[in-house]
């Protein structure tokens, strides 16, 4: 299934790619072309928006001659490169035709997934918290989704979420530490391969998967968005709130 998505991809990265410049496939004289987008950037915005159904859209990147600071005119921005600027979260698509265009004209930029409504929502922590969790929820037998990982925070993609619904179970606990984040409506997470904001890149812990290529047992509560697996909130949560409460610092810093 893999490779038959490949070449989806691939043939729908040559169809978008040569209707961008001009009807007859030509640049114009006097016309540069935009340079080729990162293959792996489109391929990844072009599977989340097509095969999976995650509204997608581009971060603003970074600027500089070494590509240090974030390209928004904040100077002392927390997450550089790894946030909507231009367009804003709200132009988040799953067009194909959109994400080309995008991805053609801003080659290097990250690729950020808006969260709540149909797609997945997420709940964040520091890198090692999230470690902890991970192998506390595999031990409890739990069926996790996709999870994101960069070198100082982790990304567990979960079934989409209201406020209310969120607040309600929230509520219900003694302490939330301030290091653990949710990304519900109106929210982003930053995608596989895109460069993090404290250096590296963003990279798939745990890849997505279909329904039925995860095993469940009676109990165990399923959801899927645009296909993929994700588990309810309520089943990670206690473990997530465990794992960060003893995270240093508390994480105020908003780094991915």
């Amino acid at each position: 299934m893999r490779e038959i998505l490949g070449r989806r991809l691939q043939r729908l990265r040559y169809r978008l790619g040569t209707r961008s410049w001009s009807r007859s496939g030509r640049t114009a004289p006097g016309q540069s072309r935009p340079p080729a987008p990162a293959p792996a950037l489109l391929d990844a915005a072009l599977t989340c928006a097509t095969a999976w159904q995650w509204p997608v859209l581009p971060g603003v990147g970074r600027s500089g001659a070494d590509s240090s600071r974030c390209a928004c005119p904040d100077p002392d921005c927390v997450v550089p490169g790894a946030h909507p600027f231009d367009p804003g979260l709200l132009a988040a698509t799953t067009d194909p035709r959109m994400v080309a265009w995008w991805w053609t004209n801003r080659p290097t930029a990250p690729v950020l997934m808006a969260t709540g409504g149909a797609a997945p929502c997420a709940v964040s922590l520091p890198a090692k918290a999230a470690a902890r969790a991970l192998v506390r929820l595999d031990a409890q037998g739990m069926r996790l989704g996709p999870v994101l990982a960069t070198p100082t925070r982790w990304s567990l993609l979960v079934a989409p979420y209201s406020l209310e619904r969120l607040g309600e179970l929230l509520y219900a606990k003694d302490h939330v530490p301030s290091s653990l984040r949710f990304h519900g409506e109106g929210g982003y997470v930053l995608l596989p391969p895109s460069a993090a904001s404290s250096g590296g890149q963003v990279r798939w812990e745990r890849e997505p998967q279909a329904p039925e290529r995860v095993r469940s047992r009676p109990g165990d509560r399923v959801a899927a968005a645009g296909g993929i697996w994700l588990p309810e909130v309520e089943a990670v949560v206690d473990a997530l709130v465990e794992a960060s409460s003893g995270a240093p610092g508390g994480g105020s810093r908003l780094a991915y």
